[in-house]
């Protein structure tokens, strides 16, 4: 009973941190779930059903605030879910250290990506085939679609097989290569995630690797963190959201690196 008092705290507190930085917190999740004990297989499927519907109930909150761009999510989204279901759906030929290994090397490149500073640059008005310009609640910015689709498409097949949402990725690939304010980005990718988050689960639970008992009653208080998780975004500076999204992406890297290393 302690165990599960102490799991519900991390989770509720993971689910309320994450989802102001417009992941969902499914690395996390994983994480936590490892240490309990789950193999990485169930914990990758209960890890995406859980925060499927953190991302719901953070998006509601966006959407009322507007900081969802709708038409940018339709345009980049769907390209990671196909392939979200496709790396969820075979990940069970791959070994748990596999996994683990590359969740960690892909979490340290979105972490370090995110400290990077960003020059504000002129946006581009002459129109090229493959640049998307949008103007969205008074911002505008450029969508490099060259580098966007195939990019997204890569990032949903790793995070469908490990297990996480994709919103590690898709917050700095937004923002550092399409210009997007940090706040509009946290309220898409929430969008995104959980979209993501649906083909992922799927493609796990279809391989038999889910466990309701080992996942509901966690998902309904992480729900509630996700609820409180997307007012707080919405009161917090931009900047402060970057470095918050950063270092803690970094600070999951290092764990699962660490998970790996000792269970090999």
């Amino acid at each position: 009973m302690n165990t599960v008092v102490l799991v519900s705290i991390i989770i509720f507190a993971i689910s309320v941190l994450m989802t102001m930085t417009g992941r969902g917190g499914g690395n996390f999740y994983i994480l936590v779930l490892v240490a309990t004990g789950q193999a990485m297989h169930q914990a990758a499927t209960s890890a995406q059903f859980i925060l499927m519907l953190t991302a719901m109930a953070g998006m509601l909150i966006f959407h009322r605030n507007k900081t969802v761009d709708w038409k940018l999510a339709l345009v980049i989204d769907p390209p990671t879910d196909i392939m979200a279901f496709v790396g969820g759906y075979f990940s069970s030929y791959a070994s748990n250290i596999s996994l683990k290994l590359l969740l960690a090397g892909l979490l340290a490149i979105a972490g370090f990506l995110m400290l990077v500073k960003i020059k504000e640059r002129p946006i581009q008005t002459v129109k090229k085939m493959g640049y998307w310009h949008r103007n969205f609640q008074g911002q505008s910015y450029v969508v490099n679609l060259w580098y966007t689709i195939p990019i997204t498409a890569l990032a949903g097949l790793a995070a469908g097989a490990v297990g996480i949402s994709c919103g590690s990725f898709k917050v700095p690939l937004m923002v550092l290569l399409c210009g997007v304010p940090m706040r509009i980005a946290v309220g898409t990718s929430s969008a995104m995630v959980a979209a993501t988050a649906v083909m992922g689960f799927i493609g796990h639970a279809a391989q038999g690797h889910f466990d309701p008992k080992a996942a509901v009653p966690f998902a309904v208080i992480a729900v509630l963190g996700g609820l409180i998780g997307g007012k707080f975004a919405l009161k917090t500076k931009p900047e402060k959201l970057k470095q918050i999204f950063a270092y803690t992406t970094l600070a999951a890297s290092l764990f699962m690196m660490f998970n790996a290393l000792f269970s090999r």
